[in-house]
């Protein structure tokens, strides 16, 4: 038997881009531990998503893994968290 009630990885960003149609790019930002040093460094990822929520930028939104939707895109928008200032 396989287990196909898997969730899917969901991740917390900042919208940076949504001039595409239907896509957004969003800014992971995450901290690590530097491996020689030890200090605590500020890392970041972008990621394509699909947008069906109409996300803007500056807006906090959750995304989460899906199936390939294109070259680049493997994320698709699950909420908004918070909204930008105007």
């Amino acid at each position: 038997m396989s287990d196909n009630n898997k969730t899917a990885r969901t991740l917390e960003g900042r919208v940076i881009s949504n001039k595409m149609h239907k896509t957004v790019t969003v800014l992971i930002e995450r901290q690590a531990q530097h491996p020689l040093i030890g200090k605590i460094v500020r890392r970041s990822t972008k990621l394509h998503a699909q947008d069906d929520l109409g996300a803007n930028e500056g807006d906090l939104v959750r995304i989460a893994e899906c199936r390939p939707l294109s070259k680049t895109k493997h994320h698709r928008v699950v909420e908004i968290v918070s909204r930008a200032d105007a």
